[in-house]
């Protein structure tokens, strides 16, 4: 994964010029429906204001859109490079692991009907590089993957779920797969560099919740603020703590990176709280939350003998791009 260095976040400027991944997705998006029938391209389309946008659902259940094992090759190829044209390389090396791992869950639990990694769904809302609004989302078990794009300018990037189970592969051909190794093992590398200096209030309960506090909720709450600041750590925790931000941000590609990136550093880099909840030893259930002024990213692995992890990022008025809609409709209604 690049981890792009601070002094770039503040540098870049937020022109449209700056996000290339904006006119990808529209060309992916006008692809990927062109490949498809009437029939199939009226079951992965939506209007903009469908209240299905804004369903956020990473366990197993029914969905809507279109679904990967009901496309031929050409169409998954569409889909495959629509996922490609948000997301890094990293981030699509992940977003396929996922997949694969659903089919060894399949072979695990004998319910193949039940773990298919055909199940991963593409949904389009409004027209491709419609100027008042347009979004799609890829959404199936451990993967929920949201963008809504306004003005071919700005863009919203969550909420983004990334989940394994699990977390370690144990055996099999998959043996020693981690899908989400970045989250975890640079998370444990902070919480053990804070607890070597006696910084013990970055853990703030000894039991780990049982789940990501903000679940499948369509609007992120910011919990009680917990952990150490920023401001109170080392400048090498603060790069390790940018560091571990960067494997969210990092999902997606460089210029979609950088500029979240950039509006969490403007919010306050010193004012990020990192709080540990659980045991802080390999192999314990563990939970965290890295809090900013304007987003929340956390992660928990207490299931399945703590070998199954969910990573959330949400950003408390951005969700499905709220904030800059609600300003573009009261600029609107201004004029």
């Amino acid at each position: 994964m690049k981890i792009l260095p601070l002094a770039l976040f503040l540098a870049l400027p937020l022109a449209a010029a700056d996000l290339p991944s904006l006119d990808a997705m529209k060309s992916a998006a006008d692809n990927f429906l062109g490949t498809l029938d009437d029939a199939k391209r009226e079951k992965s389309s939506f209007a903009f204001t469908d209240e299905s946008r804004e369903h956020f659902r990473f366990t197993p259940q029914k969905r809507t859109g279109l679904a990967f094992k009901e496309m031929d090759a050409a169409q998954r190829a569409a889909a495959e490079k629509l996922l490609k044209s948000a997301l890094s390389e990293t981030g699509q090396l992940k977003a396929m692991q996922i997949m694969t791992l659903e089919g060894i869950l399949a072979d695990l639990e004998k319910r193949p009907e039940y773990r298919d990694p055909g199940k991963y769904h593409i949904s389009i809302f409004g027209k491709p590089g419609d100027a008042s609004g347009w979004g799609w989302k890829i959404e199936g078990h451990h993967l929920s993957l949201n963008y809504t794009i306004l003005n071919n300018r700005q863009i919203s990037v969550t909420p983004s779920f990334f989940g394994a189970n699990p977390a370690e592969v144990r055996e099999g051909a998959h043996k020693n797969l981690r899908v989400l190794q970045a989250e975890d093992d640079l998370a444990h590398a902070l919480l053990q560099s804070l607890l070597q200096q006696g910084k013990k209030d970055v853990v703030f309960s000894e039991m780990a919740p049982a789940e990501i506090l903000t679940a499948e909720n369509r609007k992120a709450t910011a919990p009680e603020i917990v952990g150490l600041p920023a401001s109170k750590m080392s400048d090498g925790q603060k790069k390790a703590l940018l560091e571990l931000i960067s494997a969210y941000t990092g999902r997606h590609r460089d210029d979609l990176a950088a500029a979240d990136m950039k509006k969490i550093e403007a919010a306050g880099i010193d004012q990020i709280r990192f709080g540990w909840a659980g045991g802080t030893q390999r192999g314990e259930a563990w939970y965290y939350r890295i809090q900013g002024p304007t987003f929340l990213m956390e992660a928990a692995n207490t299931q399945n003998q703590s070998n199954h992890i969910h990573a959330t990022w949400r950003d408390f008025q951005g969700d499905f791009g709220r904030d800059m809609l609600s300003e573009h409709y009261h600029q609107h209604e201004r004029h």
